[in-house]
């Protein structure tokens, strides 16, 4: 049997755990209002200001099919010793790292679809961290993507260094 999209958008509801990422999931349906895909300027920041640790986003340009980091909260700027806004994705991470992301945020922003994961998460050194990962899709004209909102739930451990980023149990869901 085919899932409509508000099946799907059910379903991704269901399969959240963190209450953090549920809560932001939520915000980007409602920014979505009519449109099929909510632009960054549509994100209310009082409403995803709670969560702003855990909040990472990517610009898309899709003459030339980069990403380019836009923002990086506190959780996300310990794994990269600094805040990353206007650094290339392609310079985020070594060539192995950077396709598998380039490939998953391509998918979400292209498809459009929305991405969640859980379990083993990234690496920093030997220390593997777990938790959950969603990567919702933006539009600034409401239609075309031209951008990623991410958002990971983890434990921190107090650990930093260059991470390595894992996924385990992906799953996608149509808009």
């Amino acid at each position: 049997m085919d899932r409509t999209p508000s099946d799907d958008f059910s379903a991704l509801i269901g399969r959240v755990e963190s209450v953090a990422l549920r809560a932001v999931v939520e915000h980007w349906q409602q920014a979505r209002a009519a449109k099929p895909l909510p632009g960054w300027s549509d994100l209310s920041p009082s409403a995803i200001a709670p969560y702003l640790k855990q909040l990472w986003a990517f610009r898309y340009d899709r003459h030339t099919a980069e990403f380019t980091a836009r923002l990086a909260g506190s959780r996300v700027v310990v794994g990269f010793g600094d805040s990353f806004r206007g650094t290339p994705l392609k310079q985020l991470h070594p060539p192995h790292v950077f396709k598998l992301a380039q490939e998953h945020m391509s998918k979400v922003v292209l498809g459009p679809a929305i991405y969640r994961s859980s379990g083993k998460l990234f690496k920093v050194g030997e220390h593997v961290i777990e938790g959950e990962r969603i990567i919702l899709p933006l539009a600034s004209n409401g239609h075309h993507g031209d951008g990623v909102l991410g958002a990971t739930e983890f434990a921190f451990q107090g650990i930093s260094g260059p991470i390595e980023l894992l996924c385990e149990n992906l799953e996608w869901f149509s808009i």
